[in-house]
């Protein structure tokens, strides 16, 4: 679900860290720019946003990385370098580029910008232009073209040891050889089928619906029968009458979608598609696909329906069939597998796993036969990231939060005894991308008074040079101040909250509040980094003289099982609990205007808005939100179900949380917000609310964007954020 998205030490887990957001400038406050909230929106991902080095990535079997720059004359040149030096190459300019590629396409039009690249080897380099992909040659400055793909082709999966493709064109999964000398195409035989596609609605971490197997000799890919599943019409307004698309949209209680996998040898040695023997029931889940290395065995992990129960099985590539179960997890509640099994390197007897059973995710070390040799890393913190595993199968690289949990640091582990090396410094949040060998690595890196910074390290963690480094890019203008601290929620837990504060904040002023809340699961919406984990458009709304406060509540990401599963069964009671201790806490402090808080959210945000606004009338003064989820029984089964089981098995926790019920209590201004293209919370959600409250002579406010999906994204932005922001000012005077 779509949600919106300082320094010091952190050292104990109760501590208030306190950090101005912006460093203290020559100039005095009154030469600074004034942030306007069109700037915050429009250019917040541009002139505002911290300067980042382009296309930068390693270069296949060496030591040496790329990066895309603009000469004196602005045109684009890839630059190379080396990780252990400092010295700079210029490998290829653009116009360079551009004259190979006439050689074997002399219609191509002139390259504004450098199209994207992926190396293939130390010496070559593959890029799509328009629609075509090619190869190009750094040693003899040759470029030759493979093949060309529809401009209509969505789900791109390219297998980079043979250069194979696979794209959906239309309705069909098609795949193309080297050179585009055979395409293989797989057609559904009716309606109601997909291939090739992400199934179960994007949960448990599928993403895609392609799976290469290491070699490139195969192709396994989701085979999904949903004609059972119940349509709902999304309206096309560009046509005159509005016609409606039809798709299908699996409610929670309802019939779900079938799913097999299918195997597909694309040396074409095998005329027909191998079936998986995944058995019944047929309503289940088939997730974290995974290939053996000498791909002879494909891994599942198939969850029940009923989301408590998992089993990791192996299956025959060549028949299909079931082979073994290697290991099986249980919950009272639920089981969330989201990342594959890993084998370490050239080595088919062990694999790691990650699992939630001791209450965080950690990493555990297993026999081939799924039986645990032992748990690599524990504590009260979880792994947020698996980088690899170096080519000797002496250490994990992987990303954590063992430092803090609003931080993420880069580690490696020891498979022989569990031993954590941490392999940063700076305090704040880390990403790292390693190198072939996981010799070096980027570490990029910012907190809330560094943009970004960019260092490259070794594998034992030190800085061989630091390669890039931001200046604040709202160094000119006046900005607010920021603040993390915790507050106890009724059972003892800390609660992260993070406070934006005007630069001209006076201690012995009363101050309106916008409470931006999410509260959902898989989602953590503050983070010492840049700007905090808040967007742009909050730090300009905070300097015109509000208080900006967010909490992240039991039920969000990132602090462990216990901490997101406290919600079951009735989601919104304990978010709204430790929401409103936030509240609390704003109203014991001097400066807050009780009498003029705003709470704004969108999707999960969205249901927590309506559910304050509603379940708690005398809060809020002002409620904002968008693409509301109003009542669980009409989204999804794979979210829902998981949270909140069945409506049949939970009928009391659904009608309490069922927004619809509590319309009558509205005593402030709320204004909803929905895309009507909206095909993950359906547009039909606010529309009952609208009709409810109609119903009951309740008075709210109301907006759409028309074909608009989930988010409202693109040029409409600005439309969206200026709306919220003009309907908060003008119902709080």
């Amino acid at each position: 679900m779509f949600h919106y998205f300082c320094g010091s030490i952190l050292q104990m887990k109760h501590i208030i860290y306190t950090t101005t957001l912006w460093f203290l400038c020559l100039t005095t406050q009154a030469q600074l720019k004034t942030l306007t909230l069109e700037d915050a929106v429009n250019k917040r991902n541009t002139d505002l946003a911290p300067s980042r080095l382009s296309q930068l990535m390693w270069i296949p079997n060496s030591n040496s990385f790329s990066w895309i720059v603009k000469d004196e004359n602005k045109k684009e040149v890839m630059l190379t370098s080396q990780a252990s030096k400092s010295k700079v190459d210029t490998v290829l300019k653009i116009a360079n580029l551009y004259e190979s590629l006439l050689k074997v396409n002399p219609d191509a039009k002139p390259m504004s910008r450098f199209p994207f690249i992926t190396w293939i080897t130390s010496s070559s380099f593959r890029f799509l232009y328009a629609q075509t992909y090619y190869i190009y040659n750094i040693s003899d400055k040759t470029t030759i073209k493979t093949f060309s793909i529809p401009n209509t082709s969505e789900d791109i999966e390219l297998q980079e040891k043979t250069q194979r493709l696979s794209y959906i064109d239309g309705k069909s999964l098609k795949v193309n050889t080297f050179l585009g000398e055979n395409i293989y195409t797989i057609t559904p035989e009716r309606e109601g089928i997909v291939v090739g596609k992400a199934v179960h609605r994007n949960e448990f971490g599928i993403n895609k619906g392609v799976f290469w197997s290491p070699k490139g000799n195969y192709m396994a890919y989701y085979y999904m029968d949903e004609s059972m599943v119940t349509t709902y019409p999304i309206v096309n307004l560009d046509t005159v009458p509005s016609i409606p698309k039809m798709i299908r949209y699996p409610m929670a209680g309802d019939k779900s979608h079938q799913v097999t996998i299918k195997i597909l040898g694309t040396r074409m040695k095998i005329n027909r598609d191998v079936t998986l023997s995944t058995g019944e029931p047929v309503e289940q889940y088939l997730t974290n696909i995974a290939w053996s290395n000498d791909e002879k065995s494909i891994f599942i992990a198939v969850v029940n329906r009923e989301q408590n129960h998992m089993w990791l099985k192996e299956f025959d590539m060549a028949t299909g069939q079931y082979m073994r179960t290697l290991l099986e997890e249980t919950n009272d509640k639920y089981v969330e597998p989201l990342k594959p099994m890993l084998f370490l390197k050239n080595n088919a007897e062990h694999f790691i796993w990650q699992s939630e059973k001791d209450g965080y995710n950690h990493l555990y070390l297993h026999n081939r036969d799924g039986t645990i040799v032992r748990q690599l890393t524990k504590g009260s913190w979880v792994v947020t990231d698996v980088y690899g595993i170096d080519s000797k199968n002496e250490f994990i690289y992987f990303q954590a939060t063992k430092e803090s949990a609003i931080e993420r640091h880069i580690y490696k582990v020891a498979i022989k005894n569990g031993e954590i090396t941490r392999l940063d410094e700076e305090v704040g949040t880390h990403t790292a991308v390693f190198n072939e060998q996981m010799t070096y690595f980027f570490d990029s890196y910012s907190n809330t008074s560094t943009p970004r910074k960019i260092h490259i390290r070794s594998n034992k963690g030190k800085s061989t040079q630091l390669l890039h480094e931001a200046i604040n890019p709202l160094k000119d203008f006046a900005m607010p101040s920021l603040q993390f601290f915790t507050i106890k929620a009724s059972d003892s837990t800390d609660l992260y909250c993070r406070i934006i504060k005007p630069s001209h904040f006076d201690a012995q002023k009363k101050y309106p509040v916008m409470v931006y809340v999410y509260g959902g699961p898989h989602a953590q919406m503050i983070n010492n980094q840049w700007l905090g984990g808040a967007d742009l458009w909050m730090h300009q709304l905070a300097e015109e003289g509000y208080i900006v406060f967010t909490l992240d509540n039991r039920g969000s990401d990132n602090r462990g099982r216990d901490f997101e599963q406290a919600t079951f069964r009735h989601l919104g009671n304990i978010e709204m609990e430790d929401q409103l201790k936030g509240v609390e806490w704003l109203k014991s402090q001097p400066y807050i205007d009780a009498n003029r808080m705003v709470v704004n959210g969108w999707s999960f945000g969205g249901f927590m808005t309506t559910s304050l606004m509603l379940r708690k009338p005398d809060v809020f003064k002002v409620g904002v939100c968008g693409g509301p989820v109003i009542d669980w029984r009409m989204y999804e089964i794979m979210y829902t179900e998981r949270y909140m089981d069945t409506p049949k098995e939970n009928p009391e926790g659904y009608r309490e949380a069922n927004v619809l019920n509590y319309i009558k209590n509205l005593k402030g201004n709320l204004l909803v917000i929905h895309g009507t293209a909206d095909d993950v919370v359906l547009w039909e959600h606010s529309l009952k609310l609208v009709k409810e409250s109609v119903s009951n002579g309740i008075q709210l406010d109301y907006f759409v964007y028309p074909e608009h999906l989930h988010n409202v994204s693109g040029a409409d932005r600005a439309h969206l954020i200026k709306k919220m922001v003009t309907y908060m000012k003008d119902k709080l005077k």
